[in-house]
């Protein structure tokens, strides 16, 4: 059951995941055995689930940012397995999302310049038989970068 110290606690290894158990110690009062063993336990129950570095898009090459819906021929479990499968394999697609309304699936994609999102919206997401239609949205400003969620 996660309490006070556990929501400060999750929510500055949100801002640095790299903290050390005396760093943490400090900020929330505790001795620096227990803040690990606090650490230890988020971990062990599922609540933090790993830690990744936070990477510059740009800085890598990838100048495009985009939101892709997709919209689904049917729901044939087949096909929509198939299509999953086929988003997996793409590196370009970060995150995807299975939706209500019109859209059945919400892309989030990352492409080196409109021609590479192009190619992948033609050649790759439309050539597959499951999709009927997809409509994109290219991000011309990230107003509000990832945010940590709320503890």
């Amino acid at each position: 059951m996660k309490d006070q110290i556990d929501s400060k606690l999750i929510t500055a290894l949100q801002q640095n995941a790299q903290a050390t158990a005396q760093e943490l110690a400090d900020m929330l009062g505790l001795s620096p055995s227990q803040a690990a063993r606090r650490r230890q336990r988020l971990e062990a129950s599922g609540v933090i689930l790993g830690y990744r570095a936070q990477l510059d898009a740009g800085a890598l090459g990838l100048g495009v940012q985009a939101f892709v819906q997709v919209q689904l021929l049917n729901h044939d479990p087949t096909l929509s397995k198939s299509f999953n499968k086929l988003i997996g394999s793409q590196p370009e697609i970060i995150s995807a999302w299975a939706m209500t309304g019109d859209a059945d699936l919400l892309l989030r994609i990352y492409s080196k310049d409109l021609a590479s999102l192009n190619t992948l919206i033609h050649d790759i997401l439309l050539a597959h038989g499951a999709v009927s239609r997809v409509h994109s949205q290219i991000v011309m400003n990230q107003i509000k970068q990832d945010a940590p969620l709320p503890a």
